[in-house]
């Protein structure tokens, strides 16, 4: 090649890989903003039918297993460490089965749209689950206006149920979810962003399919399925695409766009949940979820755009898998 072959070559190796087209990226956007969006409408036509640990645990086992497969047969390594895999069993627990689970167990009772915007609080419990140690994050006060806003959004969300008699327990389900989901996600930063997003994401899938499918042995799940084909529709629908779809382009955007604009999946997809379910299955749209999804949806975007300062003595958290 010689010293000037050499050189060219090392310059070209520097540059930035070329942005990608705006289609794509649009495209992209669109993918994670329906599949994700679409989830809870999707569950909640699934679960009237299949209990909840048998319709999580096809849903994970299946999409994780093909995950794998799929990375596997790209020539992608999808063989982490032991420590790494421990740490994602521990991730697929607290964002699967305690995440999910409790989103599929409440949606028996709860609306999607409901969900949905409980579900949007998550960041809320990450901005203030991080101001503790060891992480100790400093939140600029956008934040924490952001982190009261959510939580007085909540209120209003559930207010009128408190006071009439609503699906108390169900609603209650889906903020278990929303803290379980936050701890695992702030795990997965310490513990496993040496691994490759997509072949975690595989392996979370897998453990916490797995974990369902015990969970509904146990439990004797099987005498209470009674799948129709909607159902069944309903079922394949979030593996190919809450699964499937969804994570891969939130990842592939994760690598080719800023954070912040991959991140606002976090208050578009409440928001056509909340649509879906009204315009589907005819969910009620009270003046209290109108106003409570819109504090909500505020507050999330200030805590994901404020700008968190971490503690002097303490490195920052890794990324996000």
């Amino acid at each position: 090649m010689g010293a000037a072959g050499a050189a060219l070559a090392a310059r070209d190796a520097a540059r930035p890989p070329p942005a990608p087209a705006p289609a794509l990226v649009a495209l992209a956007f669109a993918a994670v903003y329906l599949a994700w969006g679409s989830t809870y409408l999707a569950i909640r036509v699934a679960v009237v039918s299949v209990p909840t640990p048998i319709l999580a645990g096809a849903r994970f086992t299946i999409a994780g297993a093909g995950m794998l497969l799929a990375l596997r047969l790209r020539g992608r390594a999808i063989a982490p460490s032991g420590r790494e895999l421990r740490a994602l069993a521990v991730v697929g627990a607290l964002l699967l089965v305690g995440g999910n689970g409790c989103v599929v167990w409440a949606e028996r009772t709860v609306t999607s749209g409901l969900t949905a915007l409980i579900v949007a609080t998550v960041p809320l419990w990450m901005a203030g689950l991080a101001a503790l140690p060891p992480a100790r994050e400093r939140m600029p006060a956008r934040g924490v206006i952001g982190l009261v806003l959510g939580f007085a959004g909540v209120a209003v969300l559930v207010g009128p149920d408190l006071a009439g008699g609503g699906p108390l327990a169900g609603e209650a389900a889906v903020l278990v979810a929303a803290l379980s989901w936050s701890c695992g996600s702030l795990y997965a930063r310490r513990s496993t962003a040496s691994v490759d997003p997509l072949v975690a994401t595989g392996w979370e899938m897998l453990f916490g399919g797995g974990l369902f499918v015990l969970i509904a042995l146990a439990a004797g799940s099987a005498t209470d399925l009674h799948a129709t084909p909607t159902s069944v529709v309903a079922l394949a629908y979030l593996i190919v695409f809450g699964s499937w779809i969804g994570f891969t382009a939130y990842v592939w955007l994760l690598a080719h766009v800023p954070a912040a604009k991959a991140a606002t999946y976090a208050y578009v997809n409440p928001v056509i949940a909340l649509l879906l379910g009204w315009w589907i299955l005819g969910e009620r749209v009270s003046p209290a979820v109108a106003l409570g999804s819109a504090i909500i949806v505020l507050a999330v975007v200030l805590v994901t755009t404020a700008r968190v300062r971490p503690h002097a003595a303490t490195p920052a958290c890794a990324p996000e898998a």
